[in-house]
């Protein structure tokens, strides 16, 4: 047996002999759920986890307050970097029980874990401590690079640390979700990378209500503007015409093809006011998912143009703010077959009679007759990255070289980065019945019992993945030539200034 075969046994040793640990600190993360911006326990614990185990740790990275950089090195050699995420999604409040209830002294509005961002930061953190451990047992030298990565509902920290040159000197990055779409189920990407996504947050300011018809004020009046006087009509109604016109105008942005889309949400700090005193603030979020940087710039004109008439329709002033603009993601085949032959060996996650058990009950309580196989098929087997990209370009057209977004793809543009997906809890469909309802599988994801496989799964592949590339030097040579060469190729600048500052200091909602 190799060196590197045995540091290997000891690293997934240490998984399973931490399983339990490791699982306890996953219910710790899922059960504080902090939105975007706002994880700030969430962000601290894990501050603090890393300088026990022994690492350097920057508190409040690049200048975000809620991230982290986490550094540890066990001699010359390369620097692998991985990552934890920790926001949660407002809106889906959901107890780590069987039946639909929110966590305790929470409404149903607050937030929960539902990819779950809590599993994937605790089993990253698995994969990382379990090759510290082998590499100090077995005189593996190289450097580990943790980073704690907010707002990733948003895109929000990876262009901030990127352009701030955290990633700068890694020699390769693995990237981690959850399973959360087939057929991207216990496997690698390929060539299909997430693309493009843009984010931005559009401000109405009516500071100058007095001046929008100065000839019907009452010129003796003892204020700018008397109550009788004609009303500007401020920023909620700038941020409605920016709404309508923009949604109304959807069909007129983009082709209705390529798997695009769009939302919105109402930032939360409009002032309430009485009399016919206009609104003075009001605010809008609009994000976009798009294949390529093209498509998003279609969209980017469309809402500029909306957003400057809706202010001087309304009498408002207007700001505009990046929140997000990522470019779409490099493939790195070789990082993919070095992530996948690790996965291999250590196998799909398999639920056992507890987590079976917790799904039957789910199912019953539901009406539902309980299956002797609850989980999805999928969710125990492997799929080599070849075959799941096949089946997934089944459902694109031809032209199309990227799906769906995520904010990875900023790493891809520093280092070799590989993506993969490891399976989390999900129910099979019974015949005839429907989809389950949502917060099914958010609760399986806080249930000891059934999120269990996929910490253990996954630590165990991050770990034979570094431990891989440490010892084998030529894996990260032939992963640096074919980075340099798709950078050679097809230059991708980053979209966003390098003084971009994240948009911590806007109204984002706690929400309890």
């Amino acid at each position: 047996m190799s060196l590197t075969d045995e540091a290997k046994k000891t690293a997934q040793a240490w998984v399973d002999e931490n399983l339990e640990r490791l699982t306890e600190w996953h219910t710790h993360i899922w059960q504080l759920a902090e939105p975007a911006w706002r994880e700030y326990r969430s962000q601290q614990w894990y501050v603090e986890r890393m300088r026990e185990e022994g690492f350097e740790v920057e508190d409040g990275s690049a200048g975000m307050p809620t991230a982290f950089s986490a550094t540890w090195s066990n001699g010359d050699g390369p620097t692998l970097l991985t990552y934890a995420e920790y926001d949660a999604v407002p809106g889906n409040s959901q107890a780590a029980t069987t039946t639909e209830q929110p966590q305790d002294g929470t409404s149903r509005f607050a937030p929960g874990h539902t990819d779950p961002h809590s599993v994937l930061g605790i089993s990253t953190l698995a994969g990382v401590l379990a090759a510290k451990h082998a590499m100090i047992e077995h005189g593996i030298t190289g450097t580990i690079r943790y980073t704690g990565e907010p707002a990733e509902k948003m895109h929000g920290s990876k262009v901030v640390h990127g352009l701030r040159g955290y990633y700068d000197n890694v020699d390769g990055i693995v990237s981690f979700h959850p399973f959360y779409m087939l057929p991207l189920c216990n496997t690698a990407r390929w060539d299909t990378q997430c693309g493009a996504y843009y984010s931005k947050v559009y401000t109405f300011s009516c500071d100058s209500a007095e001046t929008w018809q100065v000839s019907s004020a009452d010129p003796n009046s003892p204020i700018p503007a008397s109550h009788s006087a004609a009303r500007a009509p401020g920023a909620n109604v700038a941020l409605m015409q920016m709404y309508t016109s923009s949604r109304i105008m959807q069909d007129a942005m983009l082709p209705a093809a390529g798997g695009w889309s769009f939302s919105d949400a109402i930032l939360s700090d409009g002032q309430a006011t009485a009399d016919n005193l206009p609104q003075r603030v009001a605010r809008i979020q609009f994000s976009w998912r798009t294949p390529d940087i093209e498509m998003a710039e279609h969209v980017l004109a469309v809402l500029d143009r909306n957003a400057e008439h809706a202010a001087a329709m309304a009498h408002c002033e207007l700001e505009d703010r990046w929140i997000a603009r990522s470019r779409p993601g490099r493939t790195n085949h070789k990082m993919a077959e070095v992530l996948y032959d690790n996965l291999s060996a250590v196998g799909a996650p398999q639920y056992g009679a507890d987590a079976v058990a917790v799904a039957q009950e789910v199912q019953r309580g539901l009406g539902l007759d309980p299956s002797e196989k609850p989980f999805l098929a999928e969710t125990e087997q492997l799929i080599e990255p070849q075959e799941a990209e096949r089946l997934l370009r089944e459902h694109m057209p031809a032209w199309q070289r990227n799906w769906t977004s995520d904010d990875y793809v900023e790493m891809s543009h520093y280092a070799p980065t590989v993506r993969f997906y490891v399976s989390r809890p999900a129910l099979q469909p019974v015949p005839g019945a429907g989809p389950y309802p949502a917060w099914v599988m958010n609760a399986l994801g806080g249930i000891p019992a059934t999120i269990a496989p996929t910490i253990q799964t996954t630590g165990k592949t991050i770990a034979g993945t570094f431990l891989d590339l440490f010892s084998k030097p030529e894996l990260l040579a032939e992963a640096k030539r074919e980075f340099d060469e798709r950078v050679e190729a097809e230059p991708m600048p980053a979209l966003l200034p390098a003084d971009f500052e994240a948009p911590i200091d806007l109204p984002w909602p706690e929400y309890k």
